[in-house]
């Protein structure tokens, strides 16, 4: 899917973040955009800045409040939005949490709720929409990250979570091949995002060390990659030269990849 003028893009976790820089993105090409999260009137504030990126007049903004983890709610709201704007050509699965903590401190709950945001409510919501996709086809894009295919120090739950989202993506592309829809995973390493800002409340400074030496990456160059990786049809798309790196020697060089986070690690606690 090269030409994505007039195209309809459904985006969770739409209003922030990677979501909300894809969205402008894409309306500046000439795509029909519909974000999606929980927060409403973030989405006001997002879809009034999707408007102002837009190629034209023309293209379309809505924007629908939504819990992905709920999956009754993403039944319901995933049929307002195929009614307002029909099928989606492309779906981005954006919504997430992650909150880094030493193990012995993330709770049953926080670890439950990780899982039912970052993955099932992934699942949710292709579950609503892929009976509507089925009939002319698309691309669907889930978002997981670095620490999906790194296990990273204080990422028990989100990287879980992150893993699992790979082996779904996997096993959902091998399954959408029939009916012309294409599957990618995304995964970007640390970015600027409000995401961030709150992980560096309660991460540790174990994990702030490993994660530091990914680097840092803007929401827009995550999203510019991402819009590359649907034109090129990529199944894993990972924005950033360390990135590629750590993907490439997590394959080859396990062994190399485990020692320098060791030895990140181990500098932290000598302190």
């Amino acid at each position: 899917m090269t030409d994505l003028n007039n195209k309809t893009v459904f985006i969770t976790g739409g209003s922030s973040g990677i979501g909300l820089a894809a969205a402008k993105q894409l309306s500046k090409l000439g795509a029909n955009i519909c974000i999606f999260s929980r927060n409403e009137e973030r989405l006001i504030h997002a879809a009034k800045d999707i408007e102002k990126a837009r190629k034209d007049s023309d293209v379309r903004v809505q924007y629908l409040p939504l819990d992905v983890s709920d999956n009754t709610m993403t039944k319901d709201v995933m049929e307002k939005a195929v009614s307002k704007m029909g099928p989606p050509e492309v779906l981005i699965n954006s919504a997430g949490r992650s909150s880094p903590d030493y193990f012995e401190n993330i709770t049953y709950d926080q670890f439950a709720e990780t899982m039912t945001i970052n993955l099932f409510g992934t699942r949710n919501t292709i579950a609503a929409l892929l009976p509507h996709m089925k009939k002319k086809g698309g691309h669907i894009i889930n978002v997981s990250s670095v620490a999906g295919f790194v296990g990273v120090f204080g990422f028990t739950d989100y990287s879980a979570s992150k893993f699992g989202m790979i082996g779904f993506s996997e096993s959902l592309r091998s399954e959408c091949k029939q009916f012309g829809i294409l599957v990618s995973v995304l995964c970007p390493p640390d970015t600027d995002t409000p995401m961030l800002k709150a992980e560096n409340e309660t991460k540790p400074a174990e994990t702030k060390a490993v994660s530091e030496t990914g680097g840092l990456l803007s929401a827009d160059y995550v999203a510019k990659t991402m819009i590359k990786g649907i034109g090129k049809k990529s199944f894993m798309i990972i924005p950033g030269a360390m990135g590629k790196m750590t993907y490439i020697a997590k394959r080859l060089l396990p062994g190399v990849v485990e020692a320098v986070m060791d030895w990140e690690i181990k500098k932290v606690q000598r302190r």
